[in-house]
């Protein structure tokens, strides 16, 4: 494994985030964006931060354009939250599949997260935290956000599988 990578004034290491994860409320401007419109705005998202990953943003419901999600059939199973269950984003000819996911039951000790909605970067055409353009965690399994604030190293590259 890379070694950590310090953290400087400002900046959070995902290697300081707990595991089991851990869930808090956001009030950072977060935006999604596919085909030149706004899947999803807000200042109440919750993030959920999990050793050696970087923070992945859970959006209420309120706050999504839902006639651009279809349920897909894919689910998931995570050991801490529960069932996900996955949707297709599709705005006019423009489909990214199974490109986000919610928990629409969670366990107990992620309740708050009942049907917000979280999206993988790599699949959007933008997201962003407070203006700030968000890079994809590597992988295609992990949906983390990264800004300029996170520092991995990440689980998601080859060979990180077993972290």
């Amino acid at each position: 494994m890379p070694p950590r990578i310090a953290p400087g004034p400002g900046q959070e290491s995902v290697w300081d985030y707990p595991r089991p994860p851990r869930l808090e409320p956001s009030s950072r401007l977060v935006r999604v964006e596919l085909a030149g419109e706004t899947i999803a705005e807000s200042r109440a998202a919750l993030r959920v931060l999990e050793t050696s990953h970087p923070p992945v943003y859970y959006i209420p419901p309120e706050d999504i354009r839902v006639e651009f999600l279809r349920r897909s059939v894919r689910q998931t199973v995570c050991e801490w939250k529960g069932i996900a269950i996955y949707y297709t984003v599709t705005v006019r000819e423009r489909s990214a599949h199974d490109a986000a996911w919610c928990y629409p039951d969670p366990e107990p000790a992620f309740a708050p997260l009942a049907r917000y909605v979280a999206f993988y970067p790599s699949r959007m055409d933008a997201c962003f935290v407070d203006g700030e353009r968000v890079t994809s965690q590597p992988g295609d399994f992990y949906g983390g956000w990264i800004t300029s604030e996170i520092v991995g190293p990440f689980k998601g590259d080859p060979g990180t599988q077993g972290w």
